[in-house]
């Protein structure tokens, strides 16, 4: 982290700041990261272990407003920094984005983006202060609820790009319609600056009012610039045509590819030589990682959430990908749907039935989807995969965060291992 005095942080008056005076090197919510030159910010309960960061030798601070207190050390931290700042926003697609456009751009600068999927009130901060004095581009996730969220997360890291993969569905209790959903995510365009570059989709009619500012860059992509050929994907920015081996085949993680293309060129690094990150791209768990059946079938664990143009696309794939192959579909609720929750349900049980798909239904929400098997908890999943899936099957697993099935596919894979000849 780019260093922080001691008079710097105590000056901001957070809360109950303690240790010894002298530079800050780190800063963290995980007492186990604790050591010398390290600030640990108690949250929530982190307070419990406040005596123990001390112990390890770091600064500890319980402040009085933890979202306020890690914005002003952000904000403290990104001040002294240069570097380029990317915010990736969105509806579905933001971490696998986020995870390529890293992978992308490490080998010709120093690049550091978000662990995981920390892109809240909470984890765009932490993220912010893991600047180095060397970094010069930062990729930064941001997650949102309902409008103004976005707005705050960008006065935090204040962006000169913005990308967003992908605008449909999501927080509907909230937000009430996708023209609002759009309009919570245009807040990173807004707060580009003069110069600045947003990476959008083409044709989203509900982005179109937000795409007007004539003192920066609008960059659209298209799904009918990806192109698979013998095993390599083909993307097309205008005259430029980059062709990469990606470790997925997901047509929709393509799209998320060429999304984080189109902003790795607008930071300026060359195009000819995009390929030499993949080999190092990994990403995010749980989140369209195949894992392998027994009896050459394999497991689609894409748990950690869902919204309809997600299990949309994760439907389309396994359809594809598992051609030949009985196909089973282990999903539970798309959250945060409201009114129309309903009918998202049932038409996705009615596509999935539609590409000869089977659908297991996991909590009582999925029972909308018309599920040929239904299990009341993701327990009853596992108790009853024997009956579902069998070695040589090709299986998605996929719901909202909250239904916690990520580990559903791992066990699976090894109750086919069990029905496998020895």
């Amino acid at each position: 982290m780019i260093p922080l005095a001691w008079d710097e942080v105590a000056g901001l008056e957070l809360g109950l700041l303690e240790g010894t005076a002298g530079e800050i090197t780190r800063v963290t919510s995980d007492s186990r990261d604790a050591a010398p030159g390290a600030l640990f910010v108690a949250l929530n309960t982190g307070v419990e272990y406040v005596a123990e960061a001390r112990a390890r030798g770091a600064a500890t601070l319980v402040p009085r407003d933890q979202e306020a207190a890690l914005a002003a050390l952000a904000s403290l931290v990104r001040a002294k920094s240069e570097a380029q700042v990317v915010a990736v926003v969105g509806s579905a697609g933001k971490t696998t984005t986020k995870d390529i456009l890293g992978a992308l751009c490490a080998p010709h600068a120093p690049t550091i983006w978000a662990e995981r999927s920390l892109n809240n009130e909470l984890g765009l901060p932490l993220t912010v202060c893991r600047l180095e004095p060397d970094t010069r581009i930062l990729i930064t996730e941001m997650g949102m609820r309902g409008l103004g969220q976005v707005a705050e997360l960008c006065a935090i890291a204040r962006p000169s790009v913005v990308v967003i993969p992908h605008i449909g569905p999501e927080h509907l209790e909230l937000l009430g319609s996708v023209e609002r959903v759009a309009e919570a995510n245009a807040e990173a365009i807004a707060a580009l600056p003069r110069g600045g570059v947003a990476v959008v989709p083409a044709d989203v009619r509900e982005l179109e009012p937000f795409l007007r500012r004539d003192d920066v860059t609008v960059r659209r992509f298209r799904t009918s610039e990806v192109e698979a050929r013998d095993g390599r994907i083909r993307l097309a920015l205008g005259e430029h045509v980059v062709e990469l081996e990606l470790p997925f085949t997901q047509r929709h993680l393509a799209v998320n590819t060429l999304a984080a293309l189109h902003a790795y060129d607008a930071l300026g690094l060359p195009l000819d030589r995009a390929h030499e990150g993949i080999p190092a791209l990994e990403l995010s768990p749980w989140r369209g990682q195949e894992v392998p059946l027994a009896g050459g079938g394999f497991a689609v664990n894409d748990a950690y959430n869902a919204n309809p143009d997600s299990l949309r696309a994760a439907l389309e794939h396994l359809a594809e990908r598992g051609a030949g192959r009985r196909k089973i579909a282990i999903i539970g609720e798309m959250a945060e749907l409201g009114a129309e929750s309903e009918r998202y349900h049932r038409e996705l049980g009615a596509l999935a039935r539609a590409l000869g798909i089977e659908v297991v239904g996991v909590g009582e929400p999925a029972r909308a989807y018309g599920p040929s098997v239904w299990a009341a908890t993701k327990g009853d999943v596992v108790e009853m995969a024997a009956e579902p899936s069998r070695p040589g099957d090709a299986v998605l697993v996929k719901a909202s965060r909250a239904v916690g099935l990520e580990g559903i596919a791992d066990e699976i894979a090894k109750i086919a291992r069990a029905w496998s000849p020895s």
